[in-house]
């Protein structure tokens, strides 16, 4: 069951067809969203830079402004919380597919709207922007020993920096000296 003191989710609507943009912007809420729309691309960009929903559910052919121009304007703004992209199309085929993904969006619905896939594509994207919440809370927590710079792990123990961030992000380290530091340890080995 929800959090009812959870802040909802903010959910764009963008959909030119005044009966269908009706039925998806009750069905969002009815889900449990929080729902801003817009009748045409060009009112969609204007409602996303204002509203700052966290999710977009774009029809593909839209006046002023296609989906697929919607979501290259998102992408490009480059935002910092992630905004998830549903294309809603009737078009099909894997060159439609490829370039909407392409454009930058995140999953398709196809035509006419299926309210179960809907709901089911809604909570991906939510589980995928908890993910990302989840993500930048952590990077703004790393216990770490002011003294010898190791980490604490998950399990309590402590780790050389290089292992901890290795074994959880898949990087390696090549080390090499900052100017600063390298101009100290020149001038210890002469004093030396």
């Amino acid at each position: 069951m929800a959090d009812p003191n959870a802040e909802k989710i903010k959910v764009l609507v963008a959909e030119d067809d005044p009966a269908s943009a009706r039925l998806l912007a009750t069905s969002v809420r009815k889900l449990g969203y929080e729902v801003a729309s817009a009748a045409n691309g060009r009112d969609a960009w204007y409602a996303y830079i204002s509203e700052r929903p966290r999710i977009v559910v774009t029809d593909w052919m839209m006046p002023l402004m296609d989906g697929t121009e919607l979501c290259h304007r998102i992408r490009g703004e480059g935002r910092a919380q992630y905004t998830y992209i549903i294309l809603l199309t009737a078009l099909s085929g894997k060159e439609r597919f490829a370039e909407g993904m392409g454009a930058g969006a995140d999953d398709f619905i196809t035509k006419p709207l299926d309210l179960e896939v809907l709901r089911v594509r809604l909570k991906v994207a939510e589980r995928i922007l908890n993910l990302q919440n989840r993500v930048s809370e952590l990077r703004g927590l790393l216990p770490i020993c002011s003294y010898c710079k190791r980490i604490r792990g998950d399990d309590g123990g402590w780790q050389d920096f290089e292992e901890y961030i290795g074994v959880r992000t898949n990087t390696s380290f090549s080390h090499t000296l900052c100017p600063e530091c390298s101009k100290r340890n020149n001038e210890r080995s002469s004093a030396a």
